[in-house]
C-alpha cells in the first residue's frame, strides 16, 4: 500500500468524514477534491505583471508597499482583506502583518465603474495583523496573529474608530469567519497544535460580550465547549479544553450555506466543518490526489456561483480553485516572485473582480507587497 492510499484508509477510518456535503444545496459534491481541469481553462503566458491568467482575464496592479496610491501610502506586508459595499461602489480592506505594533489595516475605496477614488488607514499600532472576517454589519474583524493577539473590529469606511474585542479571545489568531445562521464566529489558531474556535456574542451584532467556545472531539462526537479563561493567561486557551480537536496550523476562513471552510497549513489541508449536521470533512489534502496543484493552503474566499479559491503560501504561487464537482486546479500563477506569498483573496459585492496580494513581491520583503486585481468572465452559473 503506497503513502497516498494508506493516508486515505487511515482518513475514512477516522470520525472525520471524506465524503459527501460541499455545503448545503445547491452545491453536493463528494471530498476530497482531486486534480483536474480548470473550468476557465489553462493558464496563458505571464502577462507584463507577470501574473499567467486563463484567456480572457486581464490583471492590474492597485497599490504597492510604501508607494502612494491616491495620496496614501500603502502598508507593507499586505494579508487578508475583504471586500465591502459603499453606495455604488465598493471598498477593499487589506491588512498588514508587520510585526512589533507596525501592523493594522488599511482600505482603497472604488467608484463604480472600478476606479480608485481614495485610500486610508483604518487600524494602526497592532501586531501581525494576518487575516480576518467580514461580518454582516459592515466590519472588518482584522485579526493578529501574534501570542495573546486579539481580535480589532474595523470600520472600512476610516469612519469609526477600530474597538479591540477580548471577548474574541487571546490566542495566535488568524481568520475568522461569520455565520449569520447559527449567530456565531468561526476562528481559526496558527498553531501546529491549534483549536477551532467560535465565539457565540451575547447580543447579535455586537461583538463586546460573548461565550468562547473550542471544537472537542469525544469517542467521534464533536462538541462545543466553553473555554473557561479567554485571556489564555496564564493557560493558553488551546491548553484549557481537554479533548479538543488538534488542527495543525489553522489559516484561512471562508462560511457559506451552513459549512465553515478553513485550511490548515501544517497538513496543507481545506477542511469543512458542516455547522447543520456538527460534523467535519476534509475537502482538499494534497496527500489524497494525484499530481496536487495546491500546497502552502493559505486564505481562502468563494463565489457566489460555489467556487473556492485559495491561495498559496509559497507552492507555485497559485490561486487554486475548487469547484462545486470536485476539481481543483490553479486559476492564476504569479512568477518570479517565489520569495512571496499570496493572500488577502476577495470578491467585490458583484462578484466580477478578484482582489489579492503578493505580500513580498519581487524583492522578497515585506516593503516589496504588490495589491492586484483580476477580471475577466467569472462563471454565474455551473
Amino acid at each position: 500500500m503506497d503513502r497516498r492510499t494508506f493516508l486515505r484508509a487511515a482518513v475514512i477510518g477516522t470520525s472525520t468524514s471524506v465524503a459527501f456535503g460541499f455545503s448545503v444545496a445547491p452545491e453536493a459534491l463528494a471530498f476530497p477534491a482531486k486534480t483536474g481541469p480548470n473550468p476557465y481553462g489553462g493558464l496563458q503566458a505571464a502577462d507584463a505583471r507577470g501574473i499567467m491568467l486563463p484567456q480572457g482575464f486581464t490583471s492590474r496592479v492597485l497599490a504597492r508597499s510604501t508607494q502612494s496610491v491616491a495620496g496614501y501610502t500603502w502598508h507593507s506586508a499586505p494579508d487578508g482583506g475583504a471586500c465591502f459595499a459603499d453606495g455604488t461602489g465598493w471598498i477593499y480592506v487589506s491588512n498588514s502583518e508587520m510585526s512589533s505594533g507596525g501592523g493594522g489595516a488599511s482600505a482603497l475605496r472604488f467608484n463604480s465603474s472600478g476606479s480608485i477614488t481614495g485610500a486610508y488607514r483604518i487600524l494602526s499600532g497592532t501586531t501581525r495583523n494576518c487575516s480576518g472576517g467580514a461580518t454582516p454589519w459592515g466590519t472588518w474583524l482584522s485579526c493578529e496573529e501574534t501570542d495573546l493577539g486579539y481580535v480589532y473590529e474595523t470600520d472600512p469606511k476610516g469612519v469609526n474608530a477600530a474597538v479591540r474585542r477580548p471577548a474574541m479571545g487571546r490566542f495566535s489568531h488568524e481568520a475568522a469567519a461569520v455565520d449569520p445562521d447559527r449567530r456565531v464566529i468561526y476562528l481559526t489558531e496558527d498553531q501546529s497544535d491549534g483549536g477551532f474556535y467560535r465565539f457565540v456574542p451575547t447580543t447579535w451584532g455586537s461583538l463586546s460580550s460573548g461565550t468562547l467556545q473550542v471544537l472537542r472531539e469525544s469517542g467521534g462526537t464533536l462538541s462545543w465547549v466553553n473555554v473557561p479563561d479567554p485571556d489564555g493567561s496564564p493557560t493558553r486557551t488551546r491548553d484549557q479544553v481537554s479533548g479538543m480537536k488538534v488542527f495543525n496550523g489553522g489559516e484561512g476562513a471562508y462560511y457559506r450555506n451552513g459549512t465553515c471552510f478553513f485550511t490548515t497549513k501544517g497538513d496543507n489541508r481545506v477542511w469543512a466543518y458542516n455547522a447543520v449536521n456538527n460534523t467535519i470533512a476534509i475537502a482538499y489534502d494534497d496527500n489524497l490526489t494525484s499530481n496536487p496543484p495546491l500546497t502552502g493552503v493559505d486564505n481562502i474566499t468563494g463565489a457566489t456561483v460555489g467556487d473556492l479559491y485559495v491561495a498559496e503560501d509559497g507552492g507555485n504561487m497559485e490561486i487554486c480553485i475548487i469547484t462545486p464537482n470536485d476539481i481543483v486546479s490553479p486559476f492564476l500563477r504569479v512568477t518570479g516572485q517565489s520569495g512571496s506569498e499570496l493572500c488577502g483573496v476577495a470578491f467585490n459585492p458583484a462578484g466580477n473582480r478578484l482582489y489579492f496580494s503578493s505580500q513580498r513581491g519581487t524583492t522578497g520583503s515585506s516593503s516589496g507587497g504588490i495589491t492586484y486585481e483580476v477580471t475577466g468572465p467569472f462563471r454565474t452559473t455551473l
